[in-house]
């Protein structure tokens, strides 16, 4: 095995031995990765090198500067300092510990067999229109693009429902006493579709001698077997198919539409006095993986990030979830400021919407049922969600979420997810997720 393969080997078994997924998130540093590279944690043996031993003393060669002649005695070779290590001497420490690095389409798909998700990301604006196989039909185009099968078959029904036995009519014609006319006549009534004109040309051709051979058409008819269009096609082929210009059809590429997977992400936390340490870290183990999560599904993803006490303002990534204030709480103001982010910058008809607020459900009285709640109907999104952080526990006056829950059970996208560990944590995302995979 050559020295390539060993690094490929090495590399493959480091990736085996990437951290878990699912406990990554639960309890790993999330902060080491960024908005577009996830860095997982693995342990992993060294990569194979070549490397030069360096002794102090001893061998034999020869230079300047003291160094020994060729042939000349050395001596033994002397213990290096100390008790034989030297600084970055392997052995020294444990293995290092590196990074399994994904990028969030990759964590997406990890994540979906993880929890066995199903999520199709839709498409809303317009991009680019492309031209696909050649299967629409127009009455126009260059004679390159003729649908010569479409004008054949035009002209084969044409050719069937104007067919008729010709020999049969003739032996009409020698009917005694009869005329054109009359003939003509006979034929309507027997519904053979006979033109009075072609009767007229064919009258001529028929032999003065044969007129008069049979006394009736009556007797004419027991006596001529009358041939059927397929009889005639088998006997003679086809011929003189009438093809006619409104026949013509011309091939065009169809125009297919392709829409980008444009979605906005509205994360939305209490800063709020009450939201300490753990459930700020809380929120950020399940927010930051949906954000990868959606980054991952979605063509163009686009984050908005409101704090809010008891008002709300929009703020960076950076400061979301490190925020703490001491004011009280209005869960209200942050679905205010978000439904008009959301109007003036991410129209609906354009973009995929995700809502998703956290916090520890405590709320000022009556404006969950007064206010959050008719704005989270009035607000159109493919998923509200709001996570409730209580580790330890609901607290007394933490009805929000339940609040929530009760008065929005009959919208099919709006769930209620509660964390009060982060072993709850896998468990919020999948329940999350799964409801926009539902709808």
């Amino acid at each position: 095995m050559g020295l390539r393969e060993d690094v490929e080997r090495f590399r493959e078994i480091g990736e085996d031995r990437r951290e878990d997924l699912k406990e990554f998130i639960s309890y790993g540093d999330l902060g080491g990765s960024g908005p577009n590279s996830i860095k997982i944690p693995i342990k992993v043996v060294d990569l194979p090198k070549f490397e030069y031993d360096q002794l102090d003393k001893g061998g034999v060669g020869q230079g300047q500067g003291g160094t020994p002649d060729v042939g000349q005695p050395v001596g033994q070779p002397q213990p290096a300092d100390g008790d034989g290590d030297e600084d970055g001497d392997p052995g020294e420490e444990g293995a290092d510990h590196e990074y399994y690095e994904m990028d969030p389409e990759e964590f997406a798909q990890e994540l979906d067999e993880e929890l066995g998700l199903d999520l199709e990301p839709k498409g809303k604006e317009v991009i680019e229109e492309i031209e696909g196989d050649f299967t629409d039909i127009t009455r126009t185009g260059p004679h390159s693009t003729l649908d010569f099968e479409h004008l054949f078959k035009e002209g084969l029904k044409r050719k069937l429902a104007m067919d008729f036995d010709d020999d049969f009519v003739r032996e009409a014609m020698k009917v005694a006493g009869e005329d054109e006319q009359s003939v003509y006549q006979w034929c309507r009534d027997k519904n053979i579709l006979v033109s009075l004109a072609w009767i007229e040309d064919e009258w001529t051709d028929i032999p003065d001698e044969e007129r008069g051979t049979w006394s009736s058409f009556e007797e004419m008819e027991e006596n001529v077997e009358r041939s059927t269009t397929l009889q005639r096609i088998q006997r003679d082929g086809l011929r003189d198919i009438p093809f006619r210009r409104d026949d013509e059809r011309y091939r065009h590429p169809e125009i297919i539409e392709e829409k980008e997977k444009n979605v906005v992400v509205v994360n939305i936390r209490d800063v709020s006095g009450s939201m300490r340490e753990k459930k700020r870290e809380l929120v950020e183990r399940t927010f930051t993986p949906l954000d990868w999560y959606l980054t991952g599904k979605y063509d163009n993803a686009e984050f908005v990030y409101i704090a809010h006490d008891a008002d709300a303002w929009q703020v960076e990534r950076d400061e979301f979830f490190g925020i703490r204030s001491g004011g009280g709480t209005r869960i209200s103001s942050a679905y205010e400021l978000a439904k008009e982010v959301l109007e003036e910058q991410y129209p609906w008809s354009e973009w995929n919407r995700y809502v998703f607020a956290a916090g520890d459900s405590e709320n000022s009285s009556n404006d969950t049922t007064e206010n959050v709640v008719p704005l989270m109907r009035e607000i159109p999104a493919n998923l509200h969600a709001y996570v409730e952080t209580q580790p330890g526990g609901t607290a007394i006056n933490a009805t929000h979420a339940e609040e929530v829950e009760r008065s929005l059970e009959d919208q099919g996208n709006v769930v209620v997810a509660y964390v009060s560990s982060p072993e709850d944590v896998i468990d919020a995302i999948y329940d999350i997720l799964s409801t926009e995979a539902g709808e």
